[in-house]
């Protein structure tokens, strides 16, 4: 195998290789853009386990005139009332990791679970602690929004997590003023493999769920389910509005940022903003 040639830049106007000089270089001229700087700009907090935001984020946004940056907060491999509470503490130091240079209008914390468990309050207030000029949400805040705006009141709720889990995300929801009509759950903790159950297992379980005749939408909780490619087909099988972590959370970003967010999918969310 070919080894490289090693460059070793000499000063600003010479560059050397393996001792030879090659040629003069030049410094090229450039202007600034400031295009981006006047851009909405949207900070997403992803857990260290997270594997299918980012994708459905990117998915959604197309031709969304947007600027989005991540960081990620270490999280546990499974989810438990443990590891989900550990993540409070190293919340501020991920935070601190998105370019010092950026103006947010916008924060979300990408787990909904954890933002149930440790407080969706104390949530805000440690992202406002580092960026006090942004506005901050969550999966959390962002379900109850938007089943708001779509006048749901009577949610089912799926959720990959284990029974006790659920029922917390189910208490969030009923302290919203929702009456969750009827759980269901995987009951997996460990986030690799909730991040491969399929869209189709996915799919079945909401049309289950929200079959029910005493609820009027369905909630699938928790950002590392992918659910972007199934929710129109499970509203158009159940004639309901279907809600899941990561596609309420944009859209309330959006919608904080002051970006219209209709028609950027088929999903009924979609198609009628807040304003």
């Amino acid at each position: 195998m070919q080894s490289r040639e090693r460059l070793i830049p000499i000063t600003i106007n010479l560059l050397v290789i393996e001792g030879k000089t090659l040629s003069m270089v030049s410094k090229a001229p450039f202007e600034l853009d400031e295009a981006r700087a006047v851009k909405p700009t949207l900070g997403l907090v992803v857990l260290q386990a997270e594997e299918t935001i980012e994708d459905e984020f990117r998915t959604y946004l197309q031709g969304c005139d947007v600027v989005l940056h991540h960081t990620r907060v270490p999280s546990g491999e499974e989810v438990t009332h443990e590891s989900l509470s550990a993540m409070e503490n190293q919340l501020e130091a991920a935070i601190r990791l998105f370019p010092t240079t950026s103006l947010f209008d916008v924060i979300g914390y990408a787990c909904t679970s954890a933002s149930t468990v440790i407080g969706e309050a104390t949530v805000a207030s440690l992202i406002e602690q580092v960026y006090p000029g942004a506005a901050v949400t969550n999966p959390a805040t962002a379900v109850k929004a938007a089943m708001a705006s779509l006048g749901v009141t009577r949610p089912a709720l799926l959720a990959p997590y284990t029974t006790e889990l659920t029922s917390d995300i189910a208490t969030m929801l009923e302290a919203g003023g929702f009456r969750v009509s009827d759980l269901l759950t995987f009951n997996e903790e460990v986030e690799e493999t909730v991040a491969r159950i399929s869209p189709r297992s996915i799919l079945d379980a909401v049309i289950s769920v929200g079959r029910d005749q005493g609820c009027d939408g369905v909630f699938v909780s928790c950002t590392n389910l992918r659910c972007a490619g199934i929710i129109s087909e499970a509203e158009a099988t159940l004639g309901k509005p279907v809600f899941s972590s990561n596609q309420t959370l944009l859209w309330h970003m959006l919608e904080l940022a002051g970006v219209a967010s209709d028609g950027i999918a088929s999903d009924r969310l979609f198609c009628k903003s807040v304003g």
